[in-house]
């Protein structure tokens, strides 16, 4: 994997990167039947199902995180990871205020065109285990649209208990709802409902392959904001870059379960540098900078780091990626962790066509349309032609009757 392929050599390799695709043998059918089982029988299922993939036996009245363990956890918090969490959710929701888009009416001679942004009653956030920022990343954004109903979702650790700073983070969001679920079965839980767990209108946040698997099979009975798989980083870097921070952030990547890193350079001198230490990754030569670019816009990668001389002429070239960090002193981590953007973004080349969470993905958007008899009359033939062409009668008729024409 660490070994050097040239762009004018090793293309078939190369396009196995952009193609990239997680391995699913096996899931979907797995998934399938925990997701039936779960429809069914509720509770019981989810009781099964957690004993099987993570190891603990637990009762329906013990799946709902008390209030108490969360207070408790809180308490547990020292002064700086609590100014540490208050920092973090700061920067997300100064970042995030800014994409609330109001409701509006124009009215004129009759007509009224306009458009409402309400929240989504009630949420899931799937939060994989002992991840903190997710929490933050995902449920500070449904607190910025307006959503009251936050429902968090994650594994139990084998003795049944929640990440102690997952808790905490919680109990300072003013979050008070829990549930020791993970996997498919938690997903499933969300979407139906059972006795203990009330169903969510949509879920969101990142998971293994058995909770993407479940997400793709429940799209459509609720609500999925996207479907993150493996992370993954491209760094386009030259001569001019720091080798040991590019080794460092395409190691950091190489942390995340089936982490995807890749190095785009013009450098071979700076790509044979980084073969040696960088063993987890993808090493990419190319013979021009805009070659590297057309690569970097077919990857579509979640994260893309621009460690370059003159990185503005590159970064209006960009055309898919999840979040761009610009220069030396902007690793991943940054993103991850403290910047403002949320960090769930699209993966597995969905840049293309998706963008990272936001606060739409929160809010639901109503038009609104009223008209004057006066203004009708204005639109009244062009609308009955359109149905009469399209064999839609009772449509056109709808209009001739407010007209005063027999059908």
């Amino acid at each position: 994997m660490a070994s050097i392929l040239r762009s004018w050599v090793d293309k078939g390799r190369i396009e196995k990167i952009v193609n990239r695709c997680p391995v699913q043998e096996g899931v979907d059918e797995v998934v399938g039947e925990i997701i039936n089982d779960v429809r069914r029988r509720g509770d019981k299922a989810i009781l099964k199902w957690t004993r099987k993939f993570d190891g603990v036996s637990l009762k329906a009245c013990q799946l709902r995180v008390s209030e108490e363990e969360i207070r408790e956890a809180a308490d547990k918090l020292d002064k700086q990871l609590i100014k540490v969490f208050n920092s973090v959710r700061r920067n997300i929701t100064k970042f995030h205020k800014r994409e609330l888009r109001k409701s509006w009416m124009s009215a004129r001679d009759g007509l009224l065109l306009g458009q409402s942004y309400l929240p989504i009653e009630r949420v899931g956030i799937y939060v994989p285990t002992a991840l903190v920022s997710t929490l933050l990343m995902t449920a500070t954004v449904a607190q910025v649209a307006g959503v009251k109903g936050i429902v968090v979702s994650t594994p139990p650790g084998r003795d049944g208990s929640i990440n102690p700073y997952l808790l905490g983070a919680v109990s300072l969001l003013g979050l008070n709802e829990v549930y020791r679920v993970g996997g498919a079965q938690a997903i499933s839980a969300l979407a139906f409902g059972t006795e203990t767990i009330p169903k969510v209108q949509k879920i969101i946040g990142p998971g293994n392959r058995y909770v993407i698997s479940a997400k793709r099979q429940l799209f459509g009975q609720i609500g999925i904001e996207m479907l993150p798989g493996p992370s993954e980083v491209v760094v386009l870097a030259d001569g001019s870059s720091q080798v040991s921070f590019i080794i460092s952030d395409l190691k950091a990547q190489a942390e995340h379960v089936e982490g995807i890193s890749v190095l785009l350079t013009t450098s071979m001198s700076l790509a044979k540098k980084v073969e040696k230490e960088a063993r987890d990754s993808y090493i990419i030569v190319t013979k021009t900078i805009e070659e590297a670019i057309r690569l970097i816009n077919r990857i579509a990668p979640e994260h893309l780091e621009i460690m370059v001389r003159r990185p503005e002429k590159i970064l209006k070239k960009i055309t898919s990626a999840g979040t761009i960090f610009i220069g030396p002193w902007t690793p991943t981590a940054v993103g991850d962790y403290i910047a403002g953007p949320s960090h769930i973004l699209p993966t597995g080349g969905t840049a293309k066509f998706s963008s990272g969470l936001g606060v739409d993905d929160f809010r639901r958007r109503s038009n609104i349309i009223s008209y004057s008899s006066e203004q009708l009359k204005k639109v009244a033939e062009a609308v009955t032609r359109l149905a009469e062409v399209e064999g839609m009668g009772a449509h056109a008729n709808s209009i001739r009757v407010r007209m005063g024409k027999k059908e």
